[in-house]
This record gives C-alpha cells, structure tokens and sequence, in this order.
C-alpha cells in the first residue's frame, strides 16, 4: 500500500504540473511553444483527476490533503471558466439582449433556427457559420439590418453607424457592427477563429493501441498549425479592439476552449460574459461526449452581464445558442 501511495503522489504531482501549464497559455505564444495550448483541452479531465486524488488523501487521513487542496484554491477562476457557481444578481433597468449561435450551415434544419431567432426578440444576434455565404444564412422576419459575411452574420433592429471586416487569416472571419441602442454606442464583433476541422471518428477511441497511437500524431498535427493561426488572429482581433471608439461586446465561436492562449488574450482586455452572469455548465458544443465549451460573449469593462445561459432545448446544431442580458455601468 505504501508503494501505492509513493506512485499516486509522483501522479498527483505531474498533473497539478500540467495544470500549472494551462495557467501558461496567458504568456506564452502557441507560435513560441504550442504544446500548452493542447493542456487547456485537457483542463476538465485533469482538474477532475486531481479532485479525486484529493479525495484519496482526505480518506486515507493524510495531511497532504490540505497542501493539495490549498494548491487546488488557487485554480477557482479557471475552473469557474468551465462551470460557474456564481453570477450578478444586480437588477439594471436597461437592458440589451445579445444571441451568439453557431447554426452550422442550418444543416439541422433552416426554419427551426429563423423561428428560434424571431422568438427571441433579441438586440443584436451574431451567427457563425450561417451560410458559408451561399445566399443560405437565416432570414429572420422581425430584422431589419440583416448583414452577412462570408461565414458570420449580424441581424438588428437598431441603428446602424458602421460596419467593416476585421482583416484576419486562413479560413477564419471577423466583422463588426457599431450600433446605437438606445443613446448607447456600442460596437459589436462576430468572430469565427479558423476550424479545426475534426470529424467523430479522428477523436473516438479504438481498442487497438496502434490505431490510437496515429490517431493521437494525426491530432497533433492538426491542431498545431491551428493554434498558430489563431494566436496570429487573436493579436489581430486584440488590437482592433484596444482601437475601437466604442465599448465592445465581442461574440462568436473561438474553436477554443477556456484556458486557452486564444481565450487569455481576449480576455486580458475584455471580461468573460459566462463569470459575470452565468451559472452551472458552461459547455457549448455537444457533439462530442466530453466538455467542450468554445462559444463566448465577452464585453468592455463599461458593460456588466446580467444574465447568461445556453439554450439546449433543442438541437438545432452541432453548437447551442448562448443568450446574455447586458446593461452599462452607471
């Protein structure tokens, strides 16, 4: 048993080591040195690890339990970025409702999606994916200003003062939309990172090692020209938005996980939306059978999220729709 608890403690260690590394995705470039953007995958499964190792030492009345679990304390804010256990409560009289959805080319059904949408009655929605520009994108009945990229989309009631491409690369899209709603002038981004273009298959274990093992190179090699690109396109989105003359609501689909060098550079100049008015799961994309959470609405200091949450009532794409209530500070 005492060798047991010996090989459990050299394991406990090297995961919180590779949790430390999550933590390094806020200084360190996937340009520089992409292997600890793929530990922000992992984030979910090693946290969970740990836990239970803690549990292991709380039961078998040992006192590295407390050093452990001090260590763990210090990993609140990213676990809150996957499941969130608080949010603002604070009542604001002005309201501006905001929809991000990737609809996924309406592969699940076109009129379900514009039915949802109208219903919503929302400010401002930011599709990705809406038609690939194939004249496919929803047409909402209810939206007057419905603009459409190549991959993103903007639908509003509101005035509109400006809108323009974010200059990105690859495959991925960015666009904005200055709108004033309400006296207020604020401008929204739509951004769509470049795809890792992953099927089931690529990701679904095998019984045979071998399989597994070129399954594992064969990710590898995927994911790693894409991090690069969108650490190339997160600098870009980072410096458009330290220009804009406006507060920013920024939303769409990172094909990025919390944790994340993507998620760390928007997030050093805009607050996650999920942490300030989200609760429970923040998982956003459901096709695979692990928690993968990689649609986001983030905001300038100025605007505080009141409400937040994801509608999986029904799947109307391989993403569900996430719905905020946003208000200004006074």
């Amino acid at each position: 048993m005492k060798l047991v608890k010996i090989v459990l403690l050299i394991v406990h260690l090297g995961i919180l080591s590779l949790l430390a590394g999550t933590i390094l995705n806020a200084y360190i470039s996937p340009k520089s040195f992409p292997y600890f953007n793929f530990l922000s995958l992992g984030f979910p499964f090693l946290m969970i690890s740990n836990v239970l190792l803690i549990i292991f030492w709380v039961f078998s009345f040992k006192k590295r339990a407390i050093v452990f679990i001090i260590i763990t304390v210090f990993f609140l804010t990213p676990i809150r970025r996957w499941i969130n256990y608080s949010s603002n409560t604070e009542a604001k009289e002005k309201i501006i409702n905001v929809i991000t959805f990737n609809n996924k080319n309406n592969d699940y059904g076109k009129a379900r999606i514009e039915s949802f949408l109208d219903s919503k009655n929302a400010d401002v929605i930011m599709l990705q994916e809406a038609g690939y520009g194939n004249n496919n994108e929803p047409k909402l009945n209810h939206y007057e200003h419905q603009i459409h990229g190549s991959i993103v989309s903007f639908y509003t009631n509101h005035k509109v003062l400006k809108q323009g491409d974010i200059d990105f690369l690859s495959n991925g899209e960015a666009k904005y939309l200055d709108v004033e709603i309400e006296g207020e002038k604020i401008r929204f981004i739509n951004i769509y990172l470049e795809p890792f273009q992953l099927h089931k298959s690529m990701v679904k274990p095998s019984s045979s090692i071998e399989v597994n093992e070129v399954k594992a190179k064969g990710l590898v090699r995927r994911f790693i020209p894409v991090f690069k690109i969108h650490s190339e396109q997160v600098d870009i989105l980072k410096e458009f938005i330290q220009q804009s003359p406006y507060p920013v609501i920024l939303g769409g689909d990172f094909n990025s996980v919390p944790n994340s060098y993507e998620y760390y550079t928007i997030n050093s100049l805009l607050n996650d939306a999920f942490l300030e008015g989200g609760s429970g799961n923040g998982t956003s994309f459901h096709d695979y059978k692990f928690p993968i959470r990689i649609d986001y609405l983030f905001t300038s200091k100025e605007i505080i999220c009141q409400k937040y949450s994801i509608d999986r009532t029904e799947k109307m794409s391989d993403h569900y729709p996430v719905l905020a209530e946003f208000s200004f500070k006074n």
